[in-house]
């Protein structure tokens, strides 16, 4: 992965614990070590990564607890040191024509992006070391997260040692810029993605041929964690304001400005209602002062960073979650948000913008409400209509459930992810 541990990824951390418990040794070898509490900015290019990277560690790193024991044992390293180049030698004297088709194909294939092309060279030393030492330890498959520098770094592992590799592509790392796609794509054992919204993608940009190799996998949640706080058929009696939660990072393509404007327009109708806006960004400081010119700081509450345990608790004591995901100017879209997957599992009902892979997961008025993106009337009008039918919100979260234990088990998508490791191991 990019980075670890990192906060809001809990997709990968929990993807690594559902793993383990299937039996299979997982080891971890970041890209960057996270030593920041507060997140980085939003599509990060190699430049901050590498000041991150030389950054000390400022104040105490909030992470899962569940990401310890992959702390004390991953393979962190620096982009370059002198310990790496016994390996880099290895490969010069035994693989001279492999080394420099691999480097040569990175340059080739990221030409044209300055973020792709930066980060292939930044990643080629410590990328190299990493399949020496893979190689030694007879690691037997590379699984990387995220189609951009990850994908390029199994790309090179697979290459200098023939261990044979996946990736799984989310969301902005697809979309955004599809630079050397198609050679990560050809050599790859398997492609996951998210859904089939980013297949489709793959195929108008890589070809047809791969559609048979290209596998939907969803992100899961464990929904013995995420579960309902209310007993079937139980409504939540409403003798409290109203509550909306919004969790993600505050980027733009989170569409925060939209729900704090709807929020206005809810509070102009005498809707009596608290939102609370989990997470931390660049873009809190615009927020607020957003929240403060429009007079809803008696009702849109900032909360910060929370781990996985503390979103469970939210998620039991509110009455909707709202997604106002959009679009960015500069291609970002999300993929399918693991926090819509969180809280319909808790049975909480949902309101989120109907992009990207979105619908796959929330069936408008059946498991959620679906909204136009950047449209902050009929983001109020939808949270108002949840707001005046308690029944509907009972429905919604009940049908919203049931989608993610069908479709978006933690344990059941890992369960298939290792599946397809071990097709890929016994041929």
């Amino acid at each position: 992965m990019s980075r670890f541990p990192k906060l809001t990824e809990t997709f990968v951390l929990y993807e690594m614990l559902a793993m383990e418990q299937l039996g299979v040794q997982v080891e971890v070898y970041p890209l960057l070590r996270v030593r920041k509490t507060t997140a980085h900015q939003e599509g990060a290019n190699v430049w901050v990564k590498i000041v991150e990277l030389f950054s000390r560690t400022q104040g105490d790193l909030t992470m899962h607890p569940e990401s310890a024991s992959f702390v004390e044992r991953a393979n962190f390293e620096p982009f370059f040191s002198w310990h790496m180049l016994p390996a880099h030698l290895h490969f010069l004297l035994r693989k001279p024509l492999t080394y420099f088709s691999t480097l040569w194909t990175l340059i080739r294939a990221t030409w044209g992006s300055l973020n792709l092309f930066l980060g292939a060279l930044s990643i080629f030393p410590k990328t190299v070391y990493f399949a020496y030492h893979m190689e030694a330890d007879k690691v037997t498959h590379v699984h990387a997260h995220f189609a951009n520098h990850p994908a390029a770094a199994a790309f090179i592992i697979h290459r200098l040692v023939g261990i044979p590799y996946s990736f799984t592509a989310h969301g902005a790392d697809l979309q955004v810029d599809q630079h050397m796609l198609c050679e990560k794509v050809r050599e790859a054992a398997f492609v996951v993605t998210i859904s089939s919204f980013n297949k489709e993608l793959i195929i108008e940009k890589c070809g047809a041929q791969y559609r048979d190799c290209i596998k939907v996998i969803h992100c899961g949640v464990d929904t013995s964690v995420f579960s309902p706080s209310r007993k079937d058929g139980e409504a939540k009696q409403r003798d409290t304001p109203f509550t909306i939660l919004c969790i993600g990072t505050m980027y733009e393509v989170k569409g925060h400005v939209y729900l704090i404007d709807a929020c206005r327009l809810l509070k102009e109708q005498g809707v009596d209602f608290n939102c609370y806006l989990v997470g931390d960004g660049p873009f809190r400081p615009a927020l607020a002062e957003q929240v403060e010119q429009l007079g809803l700081t008696n009702c849109v509450f900032f909360y910060g960073q929370r781990t996985h345990q503390e979103i469970s608790d939210l998620l039991k004591g509110v009455d909707t979650l709202a997604v106002p995901s959009i679009p960015t100017s500069s291609g970002r879209r999300e993929g399918i948000p693991v926090v819509l997957m969180e809280a319909m599992a808790a049975g909480v009902p949902v309101v989120a913008s109907g992009i990207s892979g979105i619908p796959e997961l929330v069936e408008d008025a059946v498991s959620g409400l679906l909204v136009r993106p950047r449209d902050p009337e009929a983001l109020a009008a939808a949270l108002k209509r949840l707001y005046q039918d308690p029944a509907l919100c009972q429905r919604l979260g009940q049908a919203g459930r049931d989608k993610v234990l069908q479709e978006f088990d933690l344990h059941t998508n890992a369960a298939l992810l290792a599946h397809s490791i071990e097709q890929v191991r016994s041929l």
